[in-house]
């Protein structure tokens, strides 16, 4: 492991892989990040004494997409899934994520959103605290969703509550994410600086807690509980793929991209 690891793997527990996003403090993610998770599932996965795996991540955002600021610091929240390696990278990784067979919990603390908010819905479990947002924003950049959220997202929310994140790019609280199931536990920090510490705690309780079921009825209740999903998203990121690949040469998308970055409404045209 090395100083620059985008992901880092520990035990936090006997049964406990603890998985961590270390490109603080948003997490943006590229290709690189998410075959190094993915490696990182496969290694656990094969780890007949790690039960569940806990995702969470350094810095104020759990992941905030990909970064198109070229800063850092921005925290636009931009969400391009296909840059700057291509989507036909990144879905490939994503759909090994979707494919593990031990169960994971997300530590969502600050933003998750665009491609963020895919890979948390990739989890079985999201812990949020107050200040955590979802966020599908891909229509007000002018984009097709990506990431499997077209069919991830559904089976987490529903139909109707899938259609509104998509459709409006809207950013959903964790009160409201707890309400229709997004987020599946919701920490009450008495100190919002410490707000990441106590998500992830409380996700460790939650991980520790499936542990302590036979591992072997946990894998087969949740394959059958999750049965052709992985096969779905690699379906359907190859359709996500070629829209984005359609929307990009649109004016919107450069108007989307831009409006984001000066953090003001975008005024899209239809061209």
């Amino acid at each position: 492991m090395t100083e620059n690891e985008p992901v880092t793997v520990e035990r936090a527990g006997e049964h406990v892989a603890l998985v961590t996003l270390r490109r603080p403090p948003h997490n943006y993610f590229d290709v690189t990040m998410i075959r190094r998770v993915a490696d990182v599932y496969d290694a656990a996965d094969a780890d007949p004494s790690v039960r569940v795996i806990v995702l969470a991540s350094e810095g104020r955002n759990f992941c905030a997409g990909a970064n198109f600021g070229g800063d850092g610091d921005r925290t636009t929240a931009i969400a391009f899934d296909d840059a700057p390696d291509g989507a036909t990278a990144l879905y490939a990784e994503a759909t090994r994520v979707f494919s593990i067979g031990t169960p994971v919990v997300a530590a969502v603390q600050g933003i998750a959103i665009g491609g963020g908010l895919g890979l948390a819905v990739s989890a079985d479990f999201r812990v949020a605290g107050p200040s955590t947002r979802f966020c599908a924003n891909f229509s007000r950049l002018g984009l097709h969703q990506g990431f499997g959220l077209s069919v991830s997202l559904p089976r987490v929310v529903g139909h109707q509550h899938a259609l509104d994140m998509l459709l409006t790019g809207r950013r959903v609280g964790a009160e409201e994410a707890f309400r229709f199931g997004l987020a599946d536990r919701l920490v009450q920090a008495p100190d919002p600086a410490g707000e990441p510490a106590a998500i992830r705690e409380a996700a460790l309780a939650l991980a520790a807690e499936l542990a302590e079921a036979a591992p072997l009825a946990v894998r087969s209740i949740r394959a059958t509980q999750r049965a052709g999903l992985a096969e779905e998203v690699t379906r359907v990121t190859a359709h996500e793929a070629r829209e984005q690949a359609t929307l990009r040469a649109t004016a919107d998308v450069d108007e989307g991209i831009a409006a984001s970055l000066e953090r003001r409404a975008p005024r899209f045209t239809g061209r």
